[in-house]
């Protein structure tokens, strides 16, 4: 009888540890294998830290910033003509030594000024290129601002080599030639071109306002604020 009762206890004694061993193992187990959100998120490859590509600003190709050429303002500053993007432009060309029709082109330009707001006078630029780089040099460009009392803020004068000025010109449809004794015969326009440098309208009317013109004027620099 007592050896019955103990083999009893001893079968009981080994199913209990049987017991305890699975339990152990299955603890084990389950603490080891991810669950289904873990093992989902293993599979998701990581975020890349690298910055996106910042691709190059497009220029149209009938913008006049197309044109590779350097220039030199009053102050001695070179740049590119294409550092002039992002801003309505008032463009046109002129020589120092002129005494009647240049300083028309400048008077006329600091009366369509006149009539914009604040506002859109800082939104705009003017750039001034001399067909006379021979004699239009830094100090002569500076002297002349300084006459005119331009603002430098956003005017600019400025030189270039010969061959530039001949570029400058075909894109602008100015045409100039020299007649000796440091004259020029040229075609006087003023030319105003978008943020991205696409002719939007030209004027030669120098004696009068040109309202069209202006309105034009108006209309680009509103654009830009959209």
């Amino acid at each position: 009888m007592v050896s019955r009762f103990l083999a009893l206890l001893e079968m009981a004694w080994a199913t209990r540890t049987a017991l305890c061993t699975l339990a152990f193992a299955f603890a084990a187990s389950a603490s080891a294998a991810p669950d289904d959100a873990t093992r989902a998120a293993s599979l998701v490859p990581p975020a890349s830290t690298a910055a996106a590509p910042v691709m190059p600003e497009v220029v149209p190709t009938n913008s006049i910033y197309q044109l590779n050429v350097a220039l030199t303002d009053q102050s001695g500053q070179t740049f590119a003509l294409a550092a002039r993007k992002g801003q309505p432009m008032l463009v046109s060309m002129f020589y120092t030594s002129c005494k009647f029709v240049c300083p028309m082109l400048i008077e006329a330009t600091q009366s369509i000024e006149a009539q914009l707001s604040a506002a859109e006078r800082a939104r705009l630029r003017v750039l001034m290129v001399s067909f006379d780089p021979a004699h239009d040099s830094v100090a002569v460009l500076k002297a002349m601002a300084n006459d005119r009392g331009l603002d430098l803020h956003h005017w600019a004068l400025a030189r270039s080599d010969a061959k530039s000025v001949r570029k400058l010109a075909a894109v602008l449809g100015i045409q100039y030639r020299s007649i000796g004794n440091g004259d020029f015969n040229h075609t006087t326009a003023l030319i105003l071109v978008d943020a991205q440098g696409r002719v939007v309208a030209r004027t030669t009317e120098l004696g009068s306002d040109d309202a069209a013109f202006v309105a034009q004027l108006r209309q680009t620099l509103a654009a830009q604020d959209q």
